[in-house]
Order: C-alpha cells, then sequence, then structure tokens
C-alpha cells in the first residue's frame, strides 16, 4: 500500500544552492534523495525504489548471460591491494583496527574475488566463471559534485568472468556487450558504447557506455560513419592547418620580447596558433626529463601522454626547465634540444613552424620536424571538433555521463594473486579475468538528465518509482474518494505499483508533486469527473491527457502503461 499520506516523500519547492545538474536539483526536490556530507548521499523509499528496479534489470540481464550472484565484504585486508599494486591509489580509503591491522574500504573488487577463485578454482572444469555482486564501493573522491553523479560511496554492480585464456576471456567479453547493450536498452537510455582507457582497473582492453546528456563529466568523440571513443583515448586525423608559413631553408630567429604563450606569439608574427609548436618541459615519475610537443592549436591529453610514457609525468618547474632542459621558461623548443623529445603526430610532415630557440625573447622561424630536431612520434593530443575520424567521417564531441565499464583485465590481478588452474595435461596456467561495472544511482541521473522537462522529472516506464500516480481530488468523505479508493484497489489487482495522493492538501500542489516525481502516468479523479462518469489521464512525457470511462477505468489505465515509452 502506497498512500502518499502516509508516505516519506519530502518534496520543495527549491533546490540546492550549489545544484548545477538537473538530475541534482530534481531528485532533492523530488524526495529521491538527501545529502548527509560532502559526496554521501541518502536514497529516500521513492529513490531506492528506483534503484532497485534499476538492479533488478541488471540482475536479470547478467543471469541471463550465466552470471551467479553472491556478496563480498566491503571492509577488506590491505595485503590484497598490496599484492595487486593498488594500495597506493590516492582514491582508496586506508584504516587499522584495533589490533592495529592495515585495512581499505573497497572502491572495486577485484583483489577480494580472485583471491577466492585462487583458494577454490583447480581445474579447467571449473571454467569459464561468472560471479557478480551488488555492493558498496568507497572513494576517496577529491571533488565530489553533481548530486548521486560523482560521490565517495555508491552502490555498484561488478561481475567478474574467469576463462582459462584469452579467446574464453573474449567470449566472455561479448556476453557481457550483449548484456549490457540489453540493459541501457531496457532502462529507456539513450547510449554509446565508446572505447575507453583502462585507467587504474589495469588490463589491456576496455569500454565504457555513455549517456549523452549536458551535465556529463566526460565527452566523447562521435561521428557519422559510427566512431565512438571517450576523448581520454580518442584519436583522429587534425584538421589541417590554414596559411601555414612559407618553408625556409634553415631555422631563423626572430625576436619575440615578451611573448611566452601561443596567443602573445602567434599575434606578433601574424602565423595562425597551428603554425607553432607548443613545447612542454615534463618530469616523469621516475625522474626522466621529456620535452612535449604539439601543434599550437591542440591540448594535451594526460592519459595518452600517461600511456606513451608509461609512468605518471608532471610539468617541470622553473628552476628544472634551466637545469635540465637548459632553456628559459616561455621560449622552449626542439631544435638543439638535449634532452628525451616526444612529438604528437598532428606535427608530421608540417613545415615552416614557429618554436621557441632556446633564449629568452627570441623563437624560431622555419622549423622542420625530421631535419631540424628529431623526435619519438607519439599521439598525446586531445581530439577536437571537425576532426576525421579513422573512416573520414567529421568528428563532433558530446558531454556524456559514464553508466557503465567493461575491462579486459587479462592475467592483471591473477598473476599476482595466485589464481591459476590445472589443464587436460595437468600443466598450471593463470585465470583470464574481465571486470564489468554499472552504476545504478548514474542510471537513474542520466535518466533525469535526458527526460527530465520545465516541470520536474520524467522516468521510463521500466525504471519510474511507481507505473501510474493517483490524485484523489476532494476530501475524505466525498465521493470521488470512495470511486478513487476502488479505482486504486483495481489497478493494484492488475499488477500495477501505485502511488495514491490521498493527501489533504490543495489540488495544484497535488498535480505539482506529481509532475516533479514523474511517473508515467497520472490518473485523476474529481467530484466533477465522476459526474460526468470519466477519470482523467495524462502521460507524463509531453503532458499529453485524454478522459476515460470510469467503467473498465482500470483495464484502459493498464493498456495505456504499457504503449508507453
Amino acid at each position: 500500500m502506497t498512500r502518499l499520506s502516509a508516505y516519506f516523500l519530502p518534496t520543495v519547492k527549491e533546490a540546492p544552492a550549489d545544484a548545477e545538474a538537473v538530475s541534482h536539483r530534481l531528485m532533492v526536490r523530488a524526495g529521491l534523495v538527501r545529502q548527509l556530507g560532502a559526496g554521501m548521499w541518502s536514497f529516500l523509499p521513492a529513490g531506492w525504489r528506483v534503484h532497485r528496479r534499476v538492479e533488478q534489470i541488471v540482475r536479470e540481464e547478467i543471469d541471463r548471460i550465466g552470471g551467479q550472484e553472491l556478496l563480498l565484504p566491503l571492509l577488506q585486508p590491505a595485503e590484497l591491494w598490496r599484492r595487486s599494486g593498488r594500495y597506493g591509489i590516492d582514491e582508496l580509503f586506508k584504516l587499522e583496527d584495533r589490533r592495529g591491522a592495515d585495512l581499505v574500504l573497497a572502491m572495486t573488487h577485484e583483489e577480494a574475488l580472485t583471491s577466492h577463485v585462487a583458494n577454490e578454482v583447480r581445474s579447467y572444469r571449473d571454467l569459464p566463471l561468472i560471479l557478480y555482486h551488488f555492493q558498496l564501493k568507497e572513494r576517496d573522491e577529491p571533488r565530489p559534485r553533481a548530486g548521486v553523479l560523482r560521490t565517495r560511496e555508491f552502490v555498484m554492480k561488478d561481475s567478474y568472468s574467469f576463462d582459462r585464456d584469452l579467446e574464453g576471456l573474449d567470449a566472455s567479453y561479448e556476453k557481457h556487450v550483449s548484456a549490457y547493450d540489453a540493459i541501457f536498452d531496457r532502462c529507456g537510455l539513450e547510449w554509446y558504447r565508446v572505447e575507453s582507457d583502462v585507467g587504474a582497473m589495469g588490463g589491456f582492453g576496455a569500454h565504457e557506455y555513455m549517456a549523452p546528456c549536458a551535465a556529463g563529466e566526460n565527452e566523447v568523440a562521435l561521428s557519422s560513419a559510427g566512431y565512438a571513443a571517450n576523448v581520454e583515448v580518442a584519436s583522429a586525423e587534425p584538421r589541417p592547418v590554414a596559411d601555414l608559413p612559407e618553408p625556409l631553408a634553415a631555422p631563423e630567429p626572430v625576436d619575440t620580447p615578451g611573448a611566452t604563450t601561443v596567443e602573445q606569439v602567434a599575434g606578433m608574427l601574424e602565423v595562425p596558433h597551428g603554425a607553432l609548436v607548443k613545447a612542454m618541459p615534463t618530469i616523469t615519475e621516475s625522474g626522466e626529463a621529456v620535452l612535449v610537443l604539439l601543434r599550437g592549436d591542440h591540448r594535451l591529453n594526460e592519459i595518452k601522454l600517461h600511456n606513451a610514457l608509461g609512468e605518471p609525468a608532471r610539468p617541470a618547474r622553473v628552476a628544472e626547465v634551466a637545469e635540465r632542459f637548459g632553456s628559459v621558461p616561455g621560449f622552449i623548443g626542439p631544435v638543439g634540444a638535449r634532452t628525451r623529445v616526444l612529438a604528437d603526430e598532428a606535427l608530421r610532415g608540417l613545415r615552416g613552424l614557429v618554436s621557441g630557440a632556446g633564449e629568452a625573447d627570441r623563437h624560431l622561424r622555419g622549423v622542420e620536424p625530421g631535419r631540424d630536431f628529431d623526435a619519438e612520434w607519439v599521439d598525446v593530443r586531445t581530439v577536437e571538433a571537425g576532426d576525421r575520424c579513422p573512416a573520414g567521417a567529421e568528428i563532433r564531441l558530446e558531454p556524456a555521463i559514464e553508466v557503465g565499464n567493461i575491462f579486459k583485465l587479462g592475467t592483471r590481478y591473477s598473476e599476482p594473486l595466485g589464481a591459476t588452474y590445472l589443464d587436460e595435461s595437468g600443466t598450471e596456467h593463470p585465470v583470464w579475468m574481465g571486470s564489468y561495472g554499472i552504476g545504478p544511482a548514474r542510471i537513474m541521473a542520466a535518466a533525469v538528465e535526458q527526460y527530465a522537462d520545465e516541470r520536474g522529472i520524467s522516468w521510463p516506464r521500466s525504471i519510474a518509482p511507481f507505473d501510474v500516480e493517483l490524485v484523489r481530488l476532494g476530501g475524505a468523505d466525498e465521493e470521488a474518494a470512495r470511486v478513487a479508493d476502488d479505482l486504486y484497489g483495481e489497478l493494484r489487482d492488475l499488477g500495477l505499483d501505485v502511488a495514491y495522493d490521498d493527501r489533504e492538501i490543495r489540488p495544484g500542489e497535488k498535480f505539482a508533486d506529481a509532475e516533479l516525481l514523474g511517473c508515467p502516468l497520472r490518473v485523476t479523479i474529481g467530484r466533477r469527473g465522476v459526474e460526468a462518469g470519466e477519470a482523467e489521464l495524462q502521460v507524463r512525457r509531453g503532458r499529453e491527457s485524454a478522459n476515460v470511462a470510469l467503467a473498465g477505468a482500470a483495464e484502459e489505465v493498464l493498456e495505456r502503461w504499457r504503449r508507453l515509452p
């Protein structure tokens, strides 16, 4: 029984002052969630209903591909994370128990489940396996924001596949691709599956599922040819530089007093930004000095640089530029460089470029890669709108929310944690693994972002907190109340999940709350309708209304509900 007169649904008119994302504003206003602290959110009854509906869709699709549900602990021995090499991750919560033992609050569960598999799996006959659970994750997020989109604690479904070899892993991965495609279709989202970086998970292959919306913290590169990739890893043919300067036989120095930025140099020499060589002195985590080169109109992609170097890196400090690179800050260039040089592929083949001369207030004209300096060619730039995908179609960039990810881990965790099996001949091999995550709260937020209007949330039918909201107008002693009570029972008997607004408040407040909560279909029973023998039906998305006869109204509501998206 869900009568709103006794239901904890604290709707509010004003959104939190710090709420920027539509989902943040509306989920608070609709009484779905409340903030307890920075990055810590409580799901109230209606919000938790949505979360559980998403969970059930996920559960059904993972079960369909052979997944077996279990539950792993949130609190884990730190030793497992030391063995996997992930104990040093900044976002990992670390603590001690009363005996001084080191523990962690898991941000994901590769270590825990791999440890169990290492202890229990012995033979090839025990494989393949797909194991999954829904569990809290804890991350010491430095900048919680956007309501439930970036938090310090959240529920995630993560499943793990365990196979004999790469061929088996590929098969498990494709099973999860089909399951995830079905999940996001059933949740009613617009989504993309895009190539992505493996990040802290490790491994050698990954895709993310992205739901496009303005509040997205990620950008995806898309093209009409079907190309889709997170900008963290996207590659594309850059737009050519228009009006490059004429090539010169050799670099020529030119005075550029006080010009230390691309904008200043380009303006002073009257050349396009793309004619400049942007030189970035960099120090790797291991202490190596590396000069990274980009076209002047391009941006560095730090994840690509990390992957190219094989380790993290940071910008060189002012003193290091002089000491390690032998140059003046703001005027550094590749000609005569005494360090390792990495040049982005977009510079390859260009002539007539401008670079720093290595001394104060001076640049060089007519610089030519390959002739005037040698470099290792890498892809370390961020793709831009208007670039061309590998198939030649124009790239566009779109903000999106990451709602799921899948990784080919290989033996990244099985080797350090000792997860092996014996084949038919008794030879020992490491287990091959995959990891597959989905965030139900992110799916909720993405649905709000994609379908909300000026009046509130408009849920897809499959994940709405209630199938139907029944609104009674008038007092409890009126005939409309008896009719509404009867209809409430009939709708529930037909299997519909109904929120019955029987509160003694003004009709305008009831309608405002109904549109804010966003159930797919609203049924209104009032005195005038009862006298006419009718009930009003309103579809939330688009707010299309129609009257139906009270006789047989329950069956008509069910039929209308079944046709909703």
